[in-house]
Parts: C-alpha cells; structure tokens; sequence
C-alpha cells in the first residue's frame, strides 16, 4: 500500500536537561491542536513518562525514536507510519541536544543531535534565559555551529523575566547568529511547573487538573510564540520507509510472547512502549490489559502475560494485597503461559519488595529475586543484552538493544540461569542480568528493538 505524504516535522530540544522542553513542547503541541494544527509527536530516547503528556496534549500517540537502540528499519518505518495523515510533527528531544553515548568514531550517539542527522528534521532550542542575557547569543551561536549535520533553525526563550529582557536576548541572537530565528519569549511563571519525582514528572494519568493545565499552557505559547513561523521552518524526514510504502514493515522489535498476551497496565504498570505492542498486533497477537491495583488477574485464556515497568515500590502494600493478582500469576505459570517482566515487572515477579519506608512485601515468588528500594542507588544507561539461553524471546545469542532506569536495588538474584549476558553501549562487560525459571522471566532492562 503506497503511504500518504509524510508530515514536515521539527525537534524541540534544549542546551541541557532542566530548561523547560518538555512544558514547552506541550504548550506547543496543544496551541496548535487548538488552532486546528492536525499535529503529532515524537520523543527521542527511552522515555515513558513525556510521551503520555504528549498524548494528553494532541489526544494522538507518541512514537519514542531512539538513533542508537533502534535498527534503522525501525526508526524509518515508525517516523514514515507516524507522519502519515498528520500535518506537522513535533519531535521532543532528550536531555541537551548533544548529550548521548560518546563511542569511538561517533560522539553522542543516541543523542538528540543524532536522531536530527538521522530524520533531517530541523532543531528549534528552548533555552532557559533565566539568569542570562547577552551571553545567550554566544551558546545560540555554539550550538547552531557545533555539528554540520544538525540544522538549528530556531530558539525560544523560557523563563525571560520582562519585555526589555527580551528586547537583549533577541538583539544577541541577531547579532551573533542572524540565521537562527527567534520564535518567542515565554515568561518566568509557576503556571508552567510539572511535580517530579525520582524518575521524572509525575505520570500525566496522575494529575487531576492535566486539561486545564494544558490549556493555560497553549494559551501562553500563543501568546508569546509566533506559531506560524514555527510551522514553516519544518522539514519532511528524509529516512523514511521506502517509498513511504508501510506495507514493507519490519519484523516486530521484540517477537510478540504469544497469540493471547495479558498486559499489565495501571499507575503500577505504565512503562511499556505503545510501538512494541502496536507491532504484536500488525503480528497477529491479542493484547488483553488487565490491572494489578484494582486485583485483576491476568485473562485465564492467555498464553502469555507481559507485566512492564512502572512504579510498584509506590504501590508495594497494594501489589501484596492483590491475590487475586498474584494468584494469577501464579496460575498462569502453573499452566506454563509464558511470564515476562522488566524492571517493575521483574520485581513483582520475584519473591519480595521492600519499599521505601523499610518494609518488605511478598510478591509473586515466581522468580529468585529479591528487591529493595529502600536505599536508592541511581542504575542508568543504555544496554546491550544477549539472552544466555532459548526462550520467548528467541534463540540463545539473539542480542537486544534496551535501557535501564531505576533507583531499586537487588537484594538477593539466584540461583538459576540469567535471562541475558549484559554489555553498556560502549562494550563494557556489565554481567548476567535476570533470571529465568521454566516459562516465567524478567530482568531490569526495558527492551526497545532487537541489536540487528
């Protein structure tokens, strides 16, 4: 089937983490979805938080890109399929716009400069302009120059302080870098504040007030944000899937784990990538959601049940008390469905959980692990895991991309055979990770694509 014209897309990036992208990003997504914009999104890296504020702000699917963990087949047909039947594409960045992997030959990979080489999409910054002023046409300047095969096309300013505050950042710019267009100031206001906690904002399904927020946010954009001129500087993507043809899809980044796959998914369980499940289905696969905190067991009839990442040391007493759940769980094993869990869903699989407050809950016990959150110890970083043994997930030596992001520690893993053998992106052998015990597994990477 030959595909429909690929949007024009553009990524909103940042000098570094902390200068108010993502807030940004949304005030935009949403004042142009207001204004009629038939507008989608995208975020790069491993992200499962920002894609669901995306989500709320378009009422469209997110699409994580990731230049270093996906195979270029990946990333061409989720750009291509992504793009299609929307009229502009906004792609959020991570961290600053050079942050990534530095690895020989190519500095940071992964990094949000490397998915704007990749697409060709052209980079519009949001720098925080709260304590400076004139210097800010020498860091416009310096990243615009940096890399030749990134096009940085514009800036906003976050957090200016007044119009005369202005009136200089955008005479710097001129003066430093008449090229790159400055598209708007946005003031310093509390309005535009998000809560966090450790693994970032607060998930966008817990905000009672998510709609109004949202809306005050475009309204200020708006105001302050030539979104016209934004809209024209977009590019269409240049690695799209050949001949924009979606027919020619790539073979699921993770093999589905069944016919009937039972999906955990409430606040416990909400780190799973829409792009992984979307594919079990063009596979052939039923996904069947189910939630752990309201006591629901996994769908009797599936042969294989997925329980994700989330935040289960938030809801540990909770997860303890669902027998039914765990009881699932358990019976599901019994008739040798196959179980996979990663990060949070690892640590439900296993014996116990203790939480932050120093108190152990029973799990599962389907695996020999157990874990604490009770003393954080930040474990960050892309992974490279080779599965030590056949499996679900396939053939001994089959090899995965995947990221790991969590403050839980493990407190005891073993005795059995490791689900993977682990490298970090650079090569550095890292160890086995995970265990398996006869169809149940789980470690603490999230799996995004296979290695090749």
């Amino acid at each position: 089937m030959q595909a429909e014209t690929v949007a024009p897309g553009l990524i909103i990036a940042a000098p570094a983490s902390g200068s108010g992208k993502t807030v940004v990003t949304l005030a935009l997504l949403r004042a142009l979805a207001n204004s009629g914009v038939n507008v989608t999104s995208a975020k790069a890296g491993p992200d499962y938080i920002d894609p669901a504020f995306h989500r709320f702000a378009t009422g469209r699917a997110c699409v994580n890109l990731d230049s270093w963990a996906m195979r270029p087949a990946t990333l061409s047909n989720l750009v291509t399929v992504h793009s299609i039947s929307a009229e502009l594409l906004l792609a959020e960045g991570v961290m600053g716009l050079f942050d990534g992997v530095n690895l020989p030959g190519r500095p940071g990979a992964g990094s949000t400069a490397d998915l704007a080489a990749s697409t060709g999409w052209p980079v519009v910054l949001v720098v925080d302009a709260g304590r400076q002023a004139a210097s800010v046409g020498a860091l416009v300047s310096g990243f615009a120059g940096h890399r030749d095969d990134v096009d940085v096309v514009g800036v906003i300013f976050n957090r200016v302080a007044s119009e005369s505050h202005t009136a200089v950042l955008k005479a710097a710019v001129a003066q430093a870098t008449p090229d790159v267009a400055v598209l708007g100031a946005v003031p310093r206001t509390s309005e535009l504040t998000l809560p966090e906690r450790h693994l970032g904002l607060v998930p966008a399904s817990e905000h009672d007030a998510l709609e109004p927020f949202l809306d005050n946010a475009a309204r200020i954009a708006a105001e302050n944000i030539d979104l016209s001129a934004l809209q024209r500087l977009a590019r269409p993507a240049r690695n799209v899937a050949a001949e924009n043809d979606i027919s020619s899809i790539p073979p699921p980044p993770i093999p589905p784990l069944g016919q009937r796959i039972a999906v955990a998914q409430d606040l416990a369980f909400g780190f799973a990538y829409g792009s992984v499940l979307e594919a079990w289905r063009n596979a052939g696969a039923e996904i069947v959601p189910f939630s752990p905190l309201a006591d629901q067991a996994p769908a009797t009839d599936a042969d294989a049940v997925y329980v994700p990442g989330g935040y289960p040391e938030m809801h540990a007493g909770e997860l303890a008390a669902a027998t039914a759940f765990l009881d699932g769980l358990r019976t599901a094993a019994a008739r040798n469905a196959v179980i996979f869990g990663e990060c949070g869903g690892y640590m439900v699989l296993g014996e116990s959980l203790t939480d932050g407050d120093g108190v152990k809950h029973a799990m599962a016990g389907l695996l020999p692990v157990e874990t604490s959150f009770a003393e954080r110890r930040l474990h960050l970083g892309y992974r490279v895991a080779t599965l030590a043994g056949e499996g679900p997930l396939g053939a001994r030596g089959t090899a995965y991309r995947g990221h790991e992001f969590h403050y839980a520690s493990v407190v005891r893993e073993g005795p059995g055979r490791p689900l993977f053998e682990v490298k970090s992106a650079a090569g550095a052998g890292l160890g086995p990770c995970g265990r398996v015990d006869g169809t149940v597994s789980g470690s603490f990477i999230h799996l995004i694509d296979r290695a090749a």
